[in-house]
Order: C-alpha cells, then structure tokens, then sequence
C-alpha cells in the first residue's frame, strides 16, 4: 500500500522507508526540504514537500495512502532543557501531529488514509518503580515527557473522530548504530570511566531499530491494532545491567558510578533521561505474535556496538 511518512529522514524514519520499501510498498516521506534536496531514499520511496501549518497545500499527497506515520518532532536529547526548550520539545510534536491530522480532514472521506500510526514514548508512563507496564496502564505525572506523551497523544487521536484508525507507538531507548542516546551511554565506557547512572536500579526498556520498523509496519498493516503499542523488546533490564553489557561488548571496565545528583547538576532536567525508569512490556505486539528480532540486550548491543565484520 502507499505509506506517507512525516519525519521519514530520521534514525527510526530512514529504517522505517527501508522496510517498508523493501517489503513493496510505495513510499512518501515528507519534507520541510524540497523534494530534490532529499538523497539517500531507497527504490519505491520518494520525497514531497510539507509545511505542517499549511494542510492545504500538501493534503493530496495523503489521497489513496493506506497509512500516515508521524515521526515528527525535535529531539530531546541533544540540547540541554531550558524553558525554550522544553516547549519547543512539546510544539513541535503538537504542530506536527495538528498539521497531519488537519491535512488527513482535507481528503475526501473515500480517500482519506485509513490509518495514522503516530509516535510517542515509554516516557508516558512515567517513574513507576518496579510496576510492570503494559498498554493499559495508567499515564505518570512524575516527568516532563511524561506530560509531552501525553498531549502528544491527544493530538493524534483527534483523528479518530474522522473514523481513522489511530495507533500510538511508545517506543523505548532504541539501540542501533548512529543512535545518539545510545551514543551517549557509550562514550564514558569508551573513555575507560564507564558505570552505572543512578541508583543503577532503575528500569531501562529498550529496543532494536530493525524491531522498531517491524512494529511500525506491523500497526500500519493490522487494521485490528488500535491504541497505543509499546515498541520495547521482551525483556527490559535494570540500568546496572545495561552498563554492564555495554562494557563487555566493547571491553571495558564498568566502575565508575554516576551518581544521580551529579547527573541532575551537570544535566539538570534533561536528567530524567537517564534517572528516570521504566517497567514496560510489549503485551500488545506479543498478543499478535510478533517475533523480535533482538529479544534480549546483550546481542542487540553487540549488533549496534561491535565492530562489523
């Protein structure tokens, strides 16, 4: 089918074009560029200009799409949390998600795209200590992107009032090569002063990029799937144990702690990142049988941190 993708140029949205590509379908990926400036898009994907306040003047691109993907947002960790950015975290995910589910109203109801998958994250749930979490628990209200999740998912699901299929994907710590958060856990290991964060007790839910794609495919071609969808692997693990695997795939010590009030001074808010933990199951994707490619964290870090062969 044909798949419009916003956000389709980043880490999950490039993985995402590929898969979906490679499986056959036709591919859009929208831009803020023009089209010619976007490279790199495989066989059966091409770009299309977006301006997300202006649904007018790209609606059409959504006629006939069987679903729109909204990856869309700026990125929460590569710039320190003031008050500006804080809220440009939280309205470029509303504006963007306004701007989809606005174009999606502008196309006539028998061409109108069936679905939209829209992202979100396990950030939703907030500190919930040793709590198993899965789809239908409860939102947390212990963390700034706890609140970000939140509306962003309120925004998406406005769709539904127009009889489109609504899924909100709350994905994990994605490891892949070139993943900037997974970059950062690293680098201190790299540097032979690698250890715990915190309390090294807190949950960290994870998951592998291919694993990510496949569940994005999956709730764009399940027309039974609706809600939210927890893309996080089996098994989550406790932080010390993350450190730990990370320092035997690129062997290195693991005894330097970081304690957490020396991560909120040096971090400040943006620590919640790294102090903040999550219990989180993906029961939904299990219920329909999916099968993950990296089930537990130990290969999926040798794939993302080892060297290729």
């Amino acid at each position: 089918m044909k798949i419009v993708i916003a956000g389709g140029t980043g880490l999950i949205g490039a993985a995402l074009t590929r898969t979906l590509a490679g499986a056959g379908h036709e591919v859009v990926v929208l831009t803020r560029r023009a089209s010619e400036q976007v490279g790199g898009l495989p066989e059966g994907a091409r770009a299309a200009r977006w301006t997300p306040a202006d649904a007018a003047g790209w609606a059409g691109v959504l006629d006939g799409a069987g679903a729109v993907v909204n990856l869309a947002g700026a990125s929460v960790g590569t710039r320190p949390w003031t008050a500006g950015r804080r809220r440009e975290i939280l309205e470029s995910r509303l504006r963007a998600t306004a701007g989809l589910v606005a174009a999606i109203a502008a196309v006539p109801a028998s061409a109108r795209p069936a679905a939209l998958v829209s992202a979100s994250g396990v950030d939703y749930y907030g500190e919930r200590g040793d709590e198993v979490l899965d789809e239908a628990s409860a939102p947390g209200d212990s963390a700034f992107l706890a609140g970000v999740c939140e509306r962003w998912e309120a925004a998406a699901r406005e769709a539904e009032g127009m009889g489109v299929r609504v899924v909100v994907v709350r994905t994990g710590l994605v490891i892949a090569r070139g993943a900037l958060a997974l970059r950062l856990q690293a680098l201190p290991f790299r540097l032979f002063g690698g250890g715990r964060t915190g309390s090294g007790r807190q949950w960290v839910s994870w998951i592998h990029l291919e694993d990510v794609a496949g569940l994005y495919a999956l709730a764009a071609a399940d027309g039974s799937l609706s809600g939210p969808l927890n893309a996080v692997a089996p098994e989550p693990v406790r932080a010390a144990d993350l450190a730990a695997e990370i320092g035997r795939v690129l062997h290195r010590p693991v005894w330097l702690p970081q304690p957490a009030p020396l991560l909120r001074l040096a971090m400040g808010r943006m620590s919640e990142l790294l102090l903040v933990g999550h219990r989180v199951v993906p029961k939904a994707a299990l219920d329909r049988g999916y099968e993950f490619r990296y089930a537990t964290v130990g290969p999926a870090l040798e794939e993302a941190l080892g060297r290729r062969r």
